[in-house]
C-alpha cells in the first residue's frame, strides 16, 4: 500500500510530505514513476513530495496517514532506513 503523511516538513520555501510503500521499494518507485514524482525525490526509504502534490497523490491512491503511522509501517515491513547518527 502507498502511504503519504501530511505536508509538515519545511524546506526550500515550501512544506513537504513523505510518500512510501509498506510493501516494497519497488512499489514506491512504480507509483512515483506513474505519477510524475522525480527520482531525485527518493530519500533512503521514501519520496519527498511538495505540499501542492498532496491531494493529487491521495486522489491517485496514496493513503493519508500520520507521520508516526508512516514510520511505524516502514519499520513493521522492515523497510525503514533511518539517517545515520552523527557524532
Amino acid at each position: 500500500m502507498i502511504l503519504i503523511d501530511p505536508p509538515a516538513v519545511p524546506r526550500w520555501d515550501r512544506l513537504w510530505s513523505h510518500l512510501a510503500s509498506d510493501t516494497s521499494y519497488d512499489e514506491a518507485h512504480a507509483f512515483a514513476e506513474r505519477h510524475g514524482i522525480p527520482s531525485r525525490g527518493w530519500d533512503r526509504d521514501h519520496y519527498d513530495v511538495p505540499e501542492e502534490w498532496y491531494d493529487t497523490m491521495v486522489d491517485a491512491g496514496a493513503v493519508p496517514v500520520s507521520s508516526r503511522q508512516l514510520v511505524a509501517a516502514l519499520r513493521a515491513a522492515g523497510l525503514r532506513r533511518p539517517k545515520p547518527l552523527r557524532d
